[in-house]
């Protein structure tokens, strides 16, 4: 297995058809196959930057395996030429996680037209993009959204304020499928489930602990009762709450997240955040290799390929691993 990073250097021949994968991929590479992933902002936060490492170890334990590991460093016009440069180096498949699922389907629409069968990770692109893509790899982030209004809404009932309960959301990056897709799903059950919810307000945190602390700073100052705080992940999650308990508003304060991470998951166990979504970057991150190989390989595979994300309470957490990210 070899691992090129950062730089780009001549692949093997790209297939001619997903069809042909199979037989042709023997015949032609003697079963070593190069893919190439770039990824939307590893460093960013800490999910993004196991999951890298996790993908080069998955990668490394394959021999008939190669990649190329990219990172766009959230910038759309260079994850764009990235997939332009492994389009040009012909390599077998591409993996692409999206800075914007709209932006990049150009790119991705000239990756397939190339006979290059893209998968995508983490966050699907835009629908127009869909024939152009082999399958998505990765959380079904509607469903996330969606298990996150339960759990407010349940805590709630338990408080007894269902009818009452006043919430904040605290969104993503703008633009970014994920954001988007759990935004809608909390957005959509919330009244389903608890239909005398008030939703008072939404804003980006952009997946930034900091910005969040500073939104939901904006959110107290603006709001004098606020009974839950939904967060697109536990990053941005935490980030309202360190601004909440520096207010001296915690206290009464239901915090939801997704994406449970480590620093949730201890506030959790400190009885300072509610709930999340247990969703493993590891698991990202080596469904995508496989999916990618197999694909490659000429195997059958669901263009919706999730893995499941269970709800994480501070009632059932004992029954989960303290996230390593």
């Amino acid at each position: 297995m070899t691992i090129r990073s950062k730089a780009m250097i001549a692949g093997t021949t790209a297939l001619a058809g997903l069809s042909l994968a199979g037989a042709a991929f023997a015949d032609a590479h003697g079963g070593t196959m190069t893919i190439g992933i770039t990824q939307n902002n590893v460093g960013v936060d800490s999910y993004q930057t196991t999951y890298e490492e996790a993908f080069i170890a998955a990668a490394q334990a394959n021999d008939s395996v190669e990649v190329v590991v990219l990172d766009a460093g959230g910038d759309v016009a260079r994850q764009i030429a990235q997939v332009q440069d492994l389009v040009q180096q012909r390599v077998d498949a591409i993996i692409i996680w999206p800075t914007n699922g709209q932006a990049v389907i150009p790119a991705v629409r000239e990756a397939h037209q190339a006979g290059i069968p893209v998968i995508v990770t983490n966050s699907n692109i835009g629908e127009a993009g869909f024939d152009f893509v082999a399958s998505f790899s990765g959380p079904d982030n509607i469903t996330q959204g969606s298990r996150s209004a339960e759990i407010m809404c349940d805590r709630f009932i338990e408080l007894g304020i269902e009818n009452e309960a006043q919430v904040v959301e605290i969104t993503g990056q703008p633009g970014y499928t994920t954001a988007i897709e759990r935004s809608d799903g909390f957005q959509a059950r919330l009244p389903e489930v608890c239909p005398n919810v008030t939703l008072l307000d939404s804003q980006p945190g952009n997946w930034n602990r900091e910005d969040s602390q500073q939104v939901m700073e904006a959110f107290l100052t603006q709001y004098d009762d606020i009974d839950g705080v939904y967060a697109g992940d536990d990053n941005m999650g935490v980030g309202a709450l360190n601004a909440a308990i520096a207010a001296g508003r915690v206290e009464g304060i239901t915090f939801v997240g997704a994406t449970n991470f480590a620093v949730g998951y201890d506030a959790m166990g400190r009885g300072e955040y509610w709930g999340s979504i247990y969703q493993s970057p590891v698991d990202d991150a080596r469904a995508a290799l496989q999916t990618a190989i197999d694909v490659l390989n000429g195997e059958e595979v669901p263009f919706l390929n999730y893995f499941d994300t269970p709800k994480i309470t501070q009632d059932n957490m004992g029954e989960f691993d303290r996230p390593v990210f």
